[in-house]
C-alpha cells in the first residue's frame, strides 16, 4: 500500500494539505483537511516531498489594497525540453546519537518534456525485481514511483523502463528501454554532494529526447536471386528450422572458438542470433527466446539495439527466468 495512517498527503486537485485517517482499499483512503474528513482515491492525493522541494520560496507577504484586483489563476507548468529524469529526496531521520542519517528514498520520475509517456517500470535488487507497476507520465509533470530503503542502496539496484509515447509518431520508435543500474557508493556521494550544497535532491538523466526509428535492417536474399530464386515470399525455406529458444554462448555454436578474437566471437553470435530472428519471422513463430548469459552485458546491448523499431518485434524483454536467471532476453513478434 502506497499510503499509511497519518501520512502527510497533498490533494492534487486543490493544492491542499491533508492526513491519511483512514484506508479503506487500495484504491480509496480516508482524508481529513481542517478538522473535514473525506473519502479520495489513492491517484488524487501524493506526498508532499516534490513540492516542498521545487515550491519557489515564498516571498513576504504584503498586505492587500481594497481594490486589488483578484490574481489570474498561476498559468499551468510548461515544458523545459530538458529530457526525462529519475528523481531521488532522501528522507533524513535522528539515529541515537541524534545525528541526521538517511531513512529512505522517495523515487520520482520527472517528464520536463512536452510529450506525454507510457511507460512499464521494474525496480530490481539482486534477488529479482522487488516492484514494478504500468502507467502514464504527462508533459511538463512529475510521477511518484516508490519508496526505496536506504539499506538497500548497497545492493546495487537497478532501475528499468520501457517508455511508448501516448500519442504515436510514425518517425519515432514503438517503445523505447531506458534505465539507470548505479552502485551504492554512487548514491552515497550524490548525497554527500547535495548536503554539502543545501540541496534537497538529485537526480540521474534517463533519456533527453525520445528517440526516432532506426532504418530496419533487411535479410540479404540476394544469393537467391543470383542463383534464380525470384519468388522471395518463400524465402523461409532457405533459413534454418525456426526454434523457440536459441542459445548463443559460443562454444555452443562454434566448434572452434578457441582461435578467435572477442570482436570475432561477438560477430559471429550476432550473425548467428539475426539468422534465427529472420527464421522465427518468416516462419510466423509467435516468439524466440535468446539465451546470452550475464557477463559483462555487451551481447545482451547489442540484441536490444537491434530489436528495437524492427517492424515484427511487438516487444522484448530480460526479466528473471527460472531457467536462466537473467541471462535470457524473450521476443514477442506481431504479423
Amino acid at each position: 500500500m502506497k499510503f499509511q495512517i497519518g501520512d502527510k498527503v497533498i490533494l492534487l486537485y486543490s493544492d491542499e494539505e491533508a492526513e491519511v485517517v483512514e484506508i479503506i482499499n487500495a484504491k480509496m483512503v480516508v482524508v481529513d483537511t481542517k478538522g473535514i474528513r473525506f473519502p479520495v482515491y489513492t491517484d488524487q492525493i501524493d506526498f508532499p516531498y516534490f513540492k516542498m522541494f521545487t515550491a519557489p520560496k515564498k516571498k513576504t507577504a504584503v498586505k492587500p489594497l481594497a481594490d486589488m484586483l483578484p490574481r489570474e489563476k498561476p498559468a499551468a507548468k510548461k515544458p523545459t525540453h530538458n529530457g526525462v529524469f529519475l528523481h531521488f529526496f532522501p528522507v533524513f531521520e535522528k539515529d541515537v546519537f541524534d545525528d541526521e542519517v538517511v531513512e529512505k528514498l522517495k523515487v520520482y520520475l520527472v517528464n520536463e518534456n512536452a510529450d506525454e509517456y507510457d511507460f512499464e517500470y521494474k525496480y530490481l535488487l539482486r534477488d529479482g525485481v522487488s516492484f514494478s507497476l504500468k502507467n502514464r507520465v504527462y508533459s511538463a509533470s512529475e510521477f511518484y514511483l516508490h519508496d526505496v530503503d536506504f539499506d538497500e542502496v548497497s545492493d546495487n539496484p537497478k532501475f528499468q523502463f520501457v517508455f511508448s509515447l501516448v500519442k504515436p509518431d510514425k518517425k519515432k520508435m514503438d517503445y523505447f528501454e531506458a534505465g539507470l543500474k548505479v552502485k551504492g557508493k554512487q548514491i552515497f556521494n550524490r548525497i554527500e554532494e547535495v548536503k554539502a550544497a543545501g540541496q534537497a535532491s538529485f537526480s540521474w538523466l534517463l533519456f533527453k529526447e525520445y528517440p526516432a526509428k532506426v532504418p530496419e535492417e533487411s535479410l540479404d536474399l540476394s544469393p537467391l536471386q543470383q542463383i534464380g530464386y525470384y519468388d522471395l515470399s518463400k524465402a523461409a525455406a532457405y533459413l534454418p528450422t525456426p526454434q523457440s529458444v536459441i542459445d548463443l554462448h559460443i562454444e555452443k555454436i562454434h566448434k572452434k572458438w578457441r582461435e578467435m578474437d572477442s570482436a570475432e566471437i561477438l560477430g559471429f553470435q550476432l550473425d548467428y542470433f539475426e539468422k534465427y530472428l529472420q527464421s522465427a519471422i518468416a516462419n510466423h513463430m509467435p516468439n524466440l527466446t535468446v539465451i546470452h548469459g550475464i557477463g559483462e552485458g555487451i551481447l545482451r546491448d547489442e540484441i536490444h539495439q537491434r530489436l528495437k523499431g524492427r517492424r515484427h518485434v511487438n516487444s522484448f524483454v530480460n526479466q528473471h527466468h527460472p531457467a536462466y536467471g537473467f541471462g535470457a532476453t524473450e521476443i514477442y513478434f506481431k504479423y
